[in-house]
């Protein structure tokens, strides 16, 4: 069915295709098995074709962009893996609104804005990713969220139609939404303030200090591997504070800088990351009984593998 697949996508799409493909090379982590099928598509027409195509021959879809906030497993992902990273990166400003397509990194998105006097999203400029994933977990960072100026969304549901929410249409909570994994977000478009250059700058230069001061941005990782479970105990402070900054596991380590990051020194393997997560985890747990819920997405494992997280 692969193979079949794998030829109608080349004659029919001006997709990019490899089998096989290594998901290390396409991850922050520098982590991930092979993807059965992994394609880039040229364009928003070749994405929408690709996977219907995919329903086709009855394969699963798995999006990805960036490949930031991912942890993949060593054994890989199996069916269909579209990046959306080359081919939904356009942005249009209309005076105060901005329309951006979701293979976007965040990091233009806000310097797209800030050209414009444009404010509200320049806090999220320490924040990894593409807009897609940043819409589909609410990601944040220095007290802003991602869907605190949204106005709408267009995606592809899960009958391959195009479909437009508004804001409202959406339940956005801490690091979570209400979108189904059996949805594919298109583009976005977010109402911002016009206001000061130098108010703008020094919130941007804020936000951007702070992630230099306080993350371990020399190293491989994911971003913030759990939630934080209140705003009175950030997950990084418990960790830190159950004594396992610092703490590896082969190449996969716990960081010294920000205990909520966990780092690839070298050739670390899905299988590392995961026993340091259980362990940060369990302790956190025994010392403090606080549950601590994973942030970063975990592809490829089976079910069992993550119940026992």
């Amino acid at each position: 069915m692969i193979d079949m697949l794998k030829k109608e996508i080349v004659d029919t799409t001006n997709a990019t295709i490899s089998v096989d493909e290594p998901m290390k090379k396409h991850t922050t982590y520098g982590i991930g098995g092979p993807a059965e099928l992994f394609v880039l598509p040229s364009d928003k027409n070749d994405l929408i074709s690709i996977v219907q195509l995919s329903k086709k021959y009855k394969q699963t879809v798995t999006i990805i962009g960036s490949g930031s906030n991912l942890l993949i497993s060593d054994n890989g992902i199996k069916g269909v893996v579209i990046s959306i990273k080359h081919c939904l990166r356009t942005i249009n400003v209309d005076i105060d609104k901005i329309y951006v397509e979701c293979g976007t990194m965040l990091g233009k998105i806000v310097k797209e804005s800030m050209k414009h006097d444009l404010k509200g999203l320049e806090n999220l400029i320490g924040v990894p990713g593409t807009l897609g994933g940043a819409l589909m977990m609410n990601a944040g960072a220095w007290g802003g969220e991602v869907s605190e100026n949204l106005e709408s969304v267009e995606l592809l549901n899960d009958k391959n139609e195009i479909e437009i929410l508004s804001k409202s249409d959406i339940d956005f909570s801490y690091r979570s939404s209400s979108f189904g994994n059996d949805i594919i977000l298109l583009s976005a478009i977010f109402k911002l303030k016009k206001s000061d250059k130098k108010i703008i700058q020094d919130n941007f230069d804020l936000a951007k200090s702070g992630r230099k001061n306080t993350q371990p941005l020399n190293y491989r990782s994911a971003g913030s591997v759990f939630k934080n479970p209140s705003s009175k105990h950030s997950a990084g402070m418990l960790i830190d504070q159950s004594g396992l900054k610092g703490f590896s596991v082969g190449d996969a380590k716990i960081s010294n800088k920000h205990a909520n990051f966990f780092l690839n020194t070298g050739d670390a393997k899905a299988d590392d990351m995961i026993s340091l997560i259980k362990q940060a985890k369990d302790a956190v747990k025994d010392q403090f009984n606080i549950q601590l819920d994973l942030e970063v997405r975990l592809l490829g494992f089976n079910s069992e593998e993550i119940s026992e997280l």
